[in-house]
Order: structure tokens, then sequence, then C-alpha cells
């Protein structure tokens, strides 16, 4: 083997493993998304790791009926897991008009139309009430992969999870993915849920502003740390201490230095204390906000 290619095994190997446990929060956070369905290892195994270095919690995300039953179920087996269910707005139109290329979890799939994403819809809402179900989502609109084709469908099912939200008293988890403006638009034509949380937040300082003024939660996510992401880190700065989350959105966006390796719960350390950093305040105080802030979002 050349040194060359023996470099590119290492790197590959590297990429692959799990990055090394942090130094445990004094303070423990919750992790408000996650995916434990996609990372590797047991539940039990992320949730111990996670507890060991202060994240004694964590919101389990489903993003089809599929991964939705299976947060639920998750979360009635796990005191410390709490789940959100939802149709990910790339599902929709994957339902309504097929997936022949396979590119979700499910294969490849017909077009089932309205009828199907009703049905689909019926399965959130059932869920939904659930008791160990503490939020709906992730919901809302992505026109990163999903062309104009698509958008209608994924407005129609934003829409209806805003309403199964409300009508079940729960919190509204929004996946907002270049859809900025028509999310907000969305969410002022429906009149959002009392509790809205935007996951990943992904929005400037200007728009911090906008959901800060409606109430809005603003979770970031590990690509605060990334070096492009100065618009994220701006936002951060102004949003108010009462409405700031955080999450790993766990197997992606690992935080630096850890970038390009897979993601787990165990890792909020890493992005909580660069959330500090940027707002000038210590790791404890940064922490017992997001901690309060989370509770009060999920309602537990």
């Amino acid at each position: 083997m050349s040194p060359k290619s023996a470099n590119s095994t290492r790197g590959a190997a590297r990429a692959e493993e799990a990055p090394p446990a942090p130094e445990p929060l004094r303070v423990p956070v919750a992790d408000s998304h996650t995916h434990l369905d996609m990372q590797s290892g047991t539940v039990e195994d992320a949730l111990a790791k996670a507890a060991s270095v202060g994240v004694p919690v964590v919101v389990q995300v489903g993003c089809d009926v599929k991964g939705s039953r299976w947060a639920a179920d998750t979360a009635a087996a796990h005191e410390s897991v709490h789940a959100a269910v939802a149709l990910h707005p790339n599902e929709a139109p994957r339902i309504v008009h097929g997936d022949p290329d396979g590119w979700s979890r499910q294969g490849a799939r017909e077009a089932g139309g309205a009828a199907a994403l009703d049905d689909a819809l019926a399965e959130i809402d059932r869920l939904a009430a659930l008791p160990h179900v503490k939020a709906v989502g992730e919901t809302g609109l992505d026109f990163f992969r999903t062309g104009s084709d698509g958008t209608a469908a994924q407005e129609r099912s934003f829409r209806a999870h805003i309403e199964i939200a409300k009508r079940h008293g729960k919190a509204l988890v929004i996946h907002d993915r270049d859809a900025h403006a028509d999310v907000l638009r969305v969410l002022a034509d429906e009149g959002a849920p009392e509790r809205t949380v935007f996951h990943c937040y992904s929005g400037d300082a200007e728009m911090a502003e906008i959901c800060a003024a409606a109430g809005y939660f603003m979770s970031f996510a590990g690509n605060m740390t990334f070096k492009n992401a100065r618009p994220l880190r701006e936002a951060l700065a102004v949003a108010p201490s009462e409405l700031v989350l955080v999450e790993t959105d766990a197997p992606f966006l690992t935080p630096v230095p850890y970038r390009g390796r897979p993601n787990v719960p165990y890792l909020i350390p890493v992005t909580v204390r660069a959330m500090a950093e940027v707002r000038g305040i210590g790791e404890d105080v940064m922490a017992a906000a997001i901690s309060a802030n989370t509770a009060r979002a999920f309602g537990y």
C-alpha cells in the first residue's frame, strides 16, 4: 500500500470514528433535537454516554411515519427521551409524487397522491396525542432538495402539522431550509402554536429579531461553530437568552473540531461552550438558560 493510500485509509477510518467525550457540563442541558434511529450503537449506550457529560435528556425526532412511531415507542420506553413526530418537509412530496430513486429510507415508492398524504397525517395526529410525545415536528419548508413541483405538498403538510400541534397542545418543531420568508408567512397565516421551535436555526440576526418578537425559540446546532457560520453566530448574539436552545441534530452537523465525523448527543457540551463564548457569558449561565428554556419549550 502506498503512503498516500495508507493516509487515505486512516483518514476514512477516522471519519467513521466517534469523537472523544468532552469534559462534562456542570449544569445539565437537554439535546433538543436528535435522531437516535440514524446513529450507530444502542439507544441505551447513547443515553448513558450523553448523561455522563451532563446531557440527561434528549428529544428524539421523527421524520416520517415509521420514524415517528419509533420515536414514540422509544420515548415510552425511556424516561430520559421525549418524542417529536412529523413528516419532514421533504417527505410530503415523496408521499404525494412518489420517490422513484429511493432517496428516503423506505426505498423506491410510487406516487400516492393527496389521499396517501392524508393517511400519513392521520397517523401523525394519532401519535401526537400520546403523553410522551411532546412535540409535532420536524415540519416546515425545505426548498433546497424539493423543487417547485413539491412545494404545494410541503406547504399543505406544514399547515396540517401546525393545526395538529395546536389541537393537542404540543410544541411545533420547524425545519426551515432556504425558505425563511415562506415559513414565517405560513406561521402568520395559520397562527403559530404557543410554543414554536426553529430547529437548527439557519437565519441571520435580522430574522432572529423577527423570531424573538413572535416568541419563537431558536435552537442552535454544531454548525454554528463552522468557520463560514458568521450569520448564525450574529443571530445567536442577539437572540434573547430566554429563547435559546441547543441541539445536535445527530448524526449530522458535528461541531468543530470534530466536523466530518458522526455527531452524537454527548457532544452537546462542545456546542454549549461555543455558544457561551459567542454570547460572552459563562458556561454555567449559558447551560442554565438552555436547560430552563428546553423544559419550557417542550413542556416536561
